[in-house]
């Protein structure tokens, strides 16, 4: 893998002081490791996946850019996109067997993929795709057409209609929704990417540090906005990018400012950055294909003050405490409803008021995999919330506790998310989670991790 291992593991063990830039690989180095990635991830991961759901052939096809979203994560790294018509089956000959893995496009799709399609000797794809599935004579024939993830439904109206019309009818009846093996697929991390995922996180805790700064913020000139197109510029300019718009927002003791009933449906008005304000950042990367989703709380300390106000991080030991509810209620095999309910009812049980929003994370920022709870929703959410928790998943673990501030005689809604793996066992963040406030100015690199 050449110079890359060197450069790679360098990145993994850099520190997280605020000085010092964790590293970033360089664009070649990166499509290396995403491509090793896909390697393990279709000779490791994929018999088990496809042996757990019984489906023995997989299809994913995509014309371009019109992708997938299950096929983007097929790809190597050097496809920005599939080509023409990219067709990708994967079959089982038996279960727990290695899979089998077929291009039926015009050219080999990555390493994994070799082309089973000569366009000289038989003009028409879907013909050829017809062959391989008689010559595999599959039980059961995975396609991407799914109810309840977007994820899971990237199979077009025209190529499912094309398909049914070019296939023969004695496997119409083995066609069957690949829904639940696209989910396993994408929600679920292999070793290597596990242990990235923390320097991925420091990566982003220590832009949002630096954003939430005096580095950043000169309090009565420095707006909300200029701090959202910091983080944008500083993604670009780290060679990483985002799967969102970045939000800061105020709450402040001001009566007029009501920050903490606003609904998540608004962006926050463009304000003034003040000393005596509580900053929160909703901010995101995308780095070697896996993406982070982070909350955190920042106070503009007021003349004389040399560190946050106590009633303030006080408010934040509720957050902690809603995130430590939550995540002992991860048990495998539970449904996103069931965890949800349980936390709810732990949460009420001690007087927290809050909500809970949690949801799968990794290759997508709001990925497949049991949805627990959403912003406009507190009760069961069909389907997705049915879906259960499994070992080796990852998650951002986001919720809000509010909290009532009587040194501002008002609410005060902490907002938390950050990111984090569930071994099967227990719930482990990242790269920690914030469990102090962060002060601006402040004296030392503390992150408050």
């Amino acid at each position: 893998m050449r110079l890359f291992t060197l450069f790679f593991f360098a990145a993994l063990l850099a520190g997280s002081a605020f000085s010092q830039q964790p590293a970033v690989l360089s664009q070649r180095e990166q499509a290396e490791v995403i491509d090793s990635w896909l390697e393990d991830r279709i000779e490791n991961l994929l018999p088990s996946l496809m042996t757990e759901t019984g489906i023995d052939m997989w299809i994913v096809m995509s014309r371009e850019y019109n992708e997938d979203p299950v096929i983007r994560t097929l790809l190597p790294a050097t496809w920005h996109a599939a080509r023409r018509r990219t067709i990708l089956v994967m079959y089982q000959p038996s279960p727990n067997a290695k899979v089998e893995t077929f291009a039926i496009a015009r050219y080999d799709v990555g390493k994994s993929f070799k082309r089973a399609w000569d366009p000289e000797s038989q003009p028409d794809q879907w013909k050829a795709l017809m062959d391989v599935i008689a010559s595999k004579n599959p039980k059961k024939i995975g396609l991407n057409f799914a109810q309840d993830y977007g994820h899971a439904d990237g199979l077009t109206h025209f190529d499912h209609e094309e398909f049914m019309l070019n296939l023969s009818e004695e496997y119409r009846s083995k066609v069957v929704s690949a829904q639940t093996l696209a989910v396993r697929w994408l929600e679920t991390r292999i070793p290597a990417e596990m242990a990235v995922y923390k320097h991925i996180q420091e990566l982003a805790h220590y832009i949002i540090a630096e954003g939430l700064s005096d580095r950043v913020i000169t309090p009565g000139v420095t707006t909300t906005e200029d701090v959202v197109w910091f983080y944008r510029e500083k993604i670009a300019e780290m060679k990483l990018d985002t799967w969102f718009h970045p939000t800061v927002d105020i709450q402040r003791p001001d009566p007029a400012s009501e920050e903490a009933s606003r609904s998540f449906a608004v962006r926050p008005d463009e304000q003034v950055i003040m000393p005596g304000d509580l900053l929160h950042i909703d901010f995101g990367i995308t780095y070697l294909r896996l993406n982070t989703d982070t909350q955190e709380l920042a106070y503009v300390l007021k003349a004389g003050e040399l560190e946050v106000p106590a009633y303030l991080q006080n408010a934040l030991a509720v957050g902690n405490r809603l995130q430590d509810i939550l995540t002992s209620n991860y048990v495998a095999g539970k449904t996103g409803n069931e965890i949800l309910r349980a936390s709810r009812s732990q949460m009420e049980s001690e007087g927290i008021r809050g909500s809970i929003y949690t949801h799968p994370l990794g290759f997508y920022g709001h990925s497949a995999g049991p949805t627990i709870g959403m912003w406009d929703n507190q009760g069961d959410t069909p389907g997705a919330g049915d879906f259960p928790l499994h070992a080796n998943t990852g998650y951002a673990i986001e919720l809000n506790a509010v909290v009532f501030v009587k040194e501002w005689n008002k609410d005060v809604r902490v907002m938390l998310e950050e990111g984090a793996f569930f071994d099967g066992n227990k719930v482990t963040y990242y790269n920690g989670r914030q469990k102090s406030i962060l002060a601006i100015p402040r004296a030392s690199n503390y992150l408050g991790y």
